[in-house]
């Protein structure tokens, strides 16, 4: 969408409140062509007089009239985000960066674990996999969040349960008597969904401490770490791999990532200086 470092004119439609914190927001763009994306890329969003920063894209990749991006108010940017009136305009830049291979995870299994906030990249790939479902074998999504509170898209998790075309189970870290599902991590539920690890290809996203997790269980699951995708969220400024702010060992997660296997970024995970 021409210059990559200028945003573009995108106008707010619809913002819904997800959580006390976390609103997902729907922007139209502004006399441009529609913005097509990959499952797990990214843009810059910016609040004209707030600043930008960048949010994984959390929409349809199907439905590329309309951007979706799923905003946790954590600082002074994304609070002007989230406080965005309907009709307001917001600057876009990009996507940007490597995304899930949801292409070629077809033809095996494809298990996505999710945790918290995580479940907005993990989203639009949820969505390519259902709408060529018949090119996979089991699709599973498993989910984690602190309470049932602080789970996102409450309502197409319930349609997501009750879909014969995913495998889904979602836990809480904490919960209230009202709360009927499970209590416990998401890793637990990784033992438990009976993965195939020779046909399966993994994706995970949340917390760095969460994704550690996941990926050992998958990897004592005997999940192939060269199939088991991780996205990474770093301090990324420019979006293009020119201002250093976001290096992760020899790469660069805005230009690179933010989407690794983890045959790349493992090692790294490791370092806690990093």
């Amino acid at each position: 969408m021409g210059d990559a470092t200028i945003p573009s004119p995108f106008r707010l439609a619809s913002s819904r409140r997800e959580t006390e914190d976390t609103w997902t927001l729907e922007l139209r763009p502004e006399g441009e062509a529609p913005l097509a994306f990959e499952p797990g890329q990214f843009t810059m969003l910016h609040c004209f007089g707030a600043g930008e920063v960048p949010i994984s894209v959390s929409g349809d990749p199907s439905r590329p009239e309309t951007l979706v991006h799923t905003v946790r108010a954590v600082g002074s940017a994304t609070r002007a985000i989230c406080e965005a009136g309907r009709g307001q305009v917001l600057g876009v830049r990009g996507p940007f960066g490597r995304g899930w291979p949801v292409e070629s995870a077809q033809g095996g299994d494809l298990a996505i674990i999710a945790g918290g906030l995580g479940l907005a990249p993990l989203r639009p790939a949820v969505y390519a996999a259902l709408a060529a479902r018949e090119r996979f074998d089991r699709v599973i999504l498993l989910y984690g969040g602190r309470t049932p509170e602080e789970l996102l898209f409450r309502s197409e998790l319930g349609g997501w349960q009750r879909s014969e075309e995913l495998e889904y189970a979602v836990t809480v870290d904490a919960a209230g008597r009202d709360w009927r599902g499970r209590v416990g991590v998401v890793t637990r539920l990784i033992a438990e969904a009976g993965i195939e690890p020779a046909r399966t290809t993994a994706f995970a996203c949340g917390p760095e401490l969460m994704m550690r997790f996941a990926v050992e269980a998958l990897l004592e699951a005997g999940v192939d770490p060269a199939a088991t995708y991780v996205s990474m969220e770093r301090n990324m400024r420019c979006a293009v791999g020119h201002c250093g702010h976001c290096q992760f060992g020899p790469t660069f997660v805005c230009r690179d990532g933010p989407v690794f296997p983890w045959t790349e970024v493992g090692p790294w995970l490791s370092i806690r200086e990093l």
